[in-house]
Protein backbone atom coordinates (compact mmCIF):
# COMPACT_ATOMS: atom_id res chain seq x y z
CA UNK A 1 0.00 0.00 0.00
CA UNK A 2 1.49 3.43 -1.18
CA UNK A 3 0.20 7.26 0.57
CA UNK A 4 -2.55 8.49 -1.31
CA UNK A 5 -2.15 11.39 -3.39
CA UNK A 6 -3.70 13.51 -0.76
CA UNK A 7 -1.37 12.69 1.70
CA UNK A 8 1.62 12.46 -0.32
CA UNK A 9 0.66 16.10 -1.33
CA UNK A 10 0.60 17.32 1.79
CA UNK A 11 4.19 15.79 2.94
CA UNK A 12 5.52 16.78 -0.29
CA UNK A 13 4.34 20.58 0.47
CA UNK A 14 5.79 20.13 3.90
CA UNK A 15 9.50 18.62 2.52
CA UNK A 16 9.23 21.37 -0.25
CA UNK A 17 8.54 23.89 2.43
CA UNK A 18 11.99 22.54 4.41
CA UNK A 19 13.80 22.33 1.10
CA UNK A 20 13.35 26.31 0.37
CA UNK A 21 14.51 26.94 4.07
CA UNK A 22 17.65 25.04 3.28
CA UNK A 23 16.54 21.98 5.41
CA UNK A 24 18.96 18.76 4.91
CA UNK A 25 18.41 15.32 3.94
CA UNK A 26 14.51 15.50 3.74
CA UNK A 27 12.80 12.18 3.15
CA UNK A 28 9.26 11.33 3.24
CA UNK A 29 8.83 7.67 4.64
CA UNK A 30 5.93 5.55 4.11
CA UNK A 31 4.93 4.50 7.72
CA UNK A 32 1.58 3.50 7.70
CA UNK A 33 2.26 -0.05 7.39
CA UNK A 34 4.23 0.03 10.67
CA UNK A 35 2.44 1.71 12.68
CA UNK A 36 -1.36 2.25 13.16
CA UNK A 37 -1.16 5.78 14.15
CA UNK A 38 0.40 7.82 11.03
CA UNK A 39 0.50 7.28 7.42
CA UNK A 40 4.11 9.02 6.45
CA UNK A 41 7.06 11.12 8.44
CA UNK A 42 8.56 13.66 6.55
CA UNK A 43 12.12 13.91 8.57
CA UNK A 44 14.55 17.23 8.02
CA UNK A 45 17.55 19.01 10.00
CA UNK A 46 19.04 21.91 10.38
CA UNK A 47 22.35 23.25 11.61
CA UNK A 48 20.91 25.37 14.78
CA UNK A 49 18.49 25.72 16.86
CA UNK A 50 16.87 28.98 14.96
CA UNK A 51 17.21 26.76 11.88
CA UNK A 52 15.33 24.34 13.28
CA UNK A 53 12.58 27.06 14.06
CA UNK A 54 12.92 28.29 11.08
CA UNK A 55 12.16 25.10 9.04
CA UNK A 56 9.05 24.34 11.41
CA UNK A 57 7.26 27.27 10.90
CA UNK A 58 7.85 27.19 6.78
CA UNK A 59 6.41 23.72 7.06
CA UNK A 60 3.46 24.70 8.72
CA UNK A 61 3.30 27.66 6.15
CA UNK A 62 3.68 25.54 3.81
CA UNK A 63 1.41 22.71 4.33
CA UNK A 64 -1.53 25.56 5.36
CA UNK A 65 -0.68 27.32 1.76
CA UNK A 66 -1.39 23.77 -0.31
CA UNK A 67 -5.09 23.91 1.88
CA UNK A 68 -3.87 21.04 3.97
CA UNK A 69 -4.42 21.65 7.63
CA UNK A 70 -3.05 23.14 10.88
CA UNK A 71 -1.35 20.50 12.93
CA UNK A 72 -3.27 19.11 15.76
CA UNK A 73 -0.24 19.57 18.19
CA UNK A 74 3.41 21.17 17.99
CA UNK A 75 6.08 19.88 20.18
CA UNK A 76 9.52 20.88 20.80
CA UNK A 77 9.83 24.54 20.03
CA UNK A 78 11.29 25.58 23.17
CA UNK A 79 14.30 24.30 22.90
CA UNK A 80 14.41 23.64 19.11
CA UNK A 81 16.45 20.44 19.44
CA UNK A 82 13.86 18.08 17.91
CA UNK A 83 10.67 19.59 16.82
CA UNK A 84 7.89 17.49 15.87
CA UNK A 85 4.62 18.40 13.71
CA UNK A 86 1.60 16.52 14.08
CA UNK A 87 -0.73 16.33 11.39
CA UNK A 88 -2.33 13.42 12.36
CA UNK A 89 -1.74 11.64 8.58
CA UNK A 90 1.78 12.42 8.59
CA UNK A 91 3.95 13.43 10.97
CA UNK A 92 6.82 16.02 10.35
CA UNK A 93 10.05 15.88 12.50
CA UNK A 94 12.43 18.69 12.28
CA UNK A 95 15.77 17.73 14.31
CA UNK A 96 18.89 19.76 14.59
CA UNK A 97 21.50 17.86 13.26
CA UNK A 98 23.33 16.35 16.05
CA UNK A 99 19.90 15.36 17.41
CA UNK A 100 18.26 13.51 14.46
CA UNK A 101 21.81 11.47 14.31
CA UNK A 102 21.51 10.53 17.73
CA UNK A 103 17.91 9.04 17.11
CA UNK A 104 18.53 8.33 13.50
CA UNK A 105 15.01 7.43 12.94
CA UNK A 106 16.04 6.46 9.33
CA UNK A 107 17.95 2.85 10.78
CA UNK A 108 14.59 2.75 13.51
CA UNK A 109 11.99 3.00 10.53
CA UNK A 110 14.94 1.08 7.54
CA UNK A 111 11.95 -1.43 6.36
CA UNK A 112 9.36 1.47 5.25
CA UNK A 113 9.32 2.54 1.90
CA UNK A 114 10.78 5.91 1.01
CA UNK A 115 8.24 8.22 -0.99
CA UNK A 116 9.85 10.33 -3.57
CA UNK A 117 8.39 13.70 -3.10
CA UNK A 118 10.06 15.61 -5.36
CA UNK A 119 8.36 13.45 -8.15
CA UNK A 120 5.27 14.15 -6.19
CA UNK A 121 5.80 17.82 -6.54
CA UNK A 122 6.64 17.83 -10.34
CA UNK A 123 4.00 15.45 -11.13
CA UNK A 124 1.63 18.42 -9.68
CA UNK A 125 -0.47 20.74 -12.18
CA UNK A 126 0.69 24.17 -12.85
CA UNK A 127 -1.27 26.40 -10.33
CA UNK A 128 -4.59 27.56 -12.54
CA UNK A 129 -5.21 24.23 -13.82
Amino acid sequence: MTLSDRILRLAASAASAASAKKGEDILVLEVGQILAITDAFVITSGANARHVRTLAEAVEEGVSGDGGPKPLRIEGLDDARWVLLDYGEFVVHVFLDETRRYYDLERLWSDAPRADWEAALAARPAAGQ
